[in-house]
C-alpha cells in the first residue's frame, strides 16, 4: 500500500525554500506516529531539509544526481533515480509513505492507495504545492478537526482519503 502524507493549506501550498511555512506540534506527532518503522520516499531536497534521517525509517531518495548515494547513510537510505524505481524497493505487504515534495507527490499520486492530509486552514504564498485531489478518484473517509491554541497558531484538519 502507498499512502500519501502531507499538511498543506487551503491552497495547497507545502511550503517555500525548502521549509515549512508553519509550525504544528500535533502534526508532527501524527507523522511520527504513522511513518515510524515504515519505508519512506522522498525526493532529495526534502530529504536534505531534514536535520538528517529521521529515525526508525528506511529513506527511499529520489534524485537524478549521480553519487548522490555517497552523501547518505547506506544503513537507512537507498538512492534511485525515479518514482518506479522508488516503488520497486517497496515491501508489498506493508503501508509505505510518501513524504514529499511537491514533485514527488504529483508523480506519486496515481499509484497511492491512499491519503493521509493534514489540511491547514490558511493560504501562503509558497514554492511547493501539493496536487489537486480529485473527488471523482478519492473518497473522504476521515476526518477530525483541530482549533488553534496555544500551541498551534493555526487550525487544521487531519483528513483519510482511499481511493475509489
Amino acid at each position: 500500500m502507498i499512502t500519501l502524507i502531507a499538511a498543506a493549506a487551503e491552497n495547497n501550498s507545502l511550503g517555500k525554500n525548502n521549509a515549512m511555512i508553519w509550525h504544528l506540534p500535533d502534526d508532527f506527532k501524527r507523522f511520527k506516529k504513522l511513518t515510524s518503522g515504515h519505508f519512506i520516499i522522498l525526493g532529495r531536497k526534502t530529504y536534505e531539509s531534514l536535520q538528517g534521517p529521521l529515525p526508525n525509517r528506511t529513506h527511499i531518495i529520489i534524485t537524478r544526481q549521480e553519487n548522490y548515494a555517497h552523501k547518505v547513510d547506506p544503513t537507512c537510505c537507498v538512492v534511485v533515480d525515479s518514482i518506479e524505481e522508488a516503488i520497486a524497493k517497496l515491501p508489498a505487504d506493508e503501508e509505505n509513505f510518501v513524504i514529499g515534495g511537491g514533485e514527488i507527490y504529483a508523480l506519486a499520486l496515481p499509484l497511492a492507495d491512499k491519503i493521509e492530509l493534514t489540511r491547514v486552514h490558511a493560504s501562503f504564498d509558497a514554492d511547493a504545492f501539493f496536487p489537486e485531489i480529485d473527488s471523482n478518484v478519492w473518497q473522504l473517509v476521515e476526518e477530525t478537526y483541530h482549533p488553534k491554541d496555544e500551541k498551534h497558531k493555526i487550525d487544521f484538519t487531519f483528513q483519510t482519503f482511499l481511493k475509489k
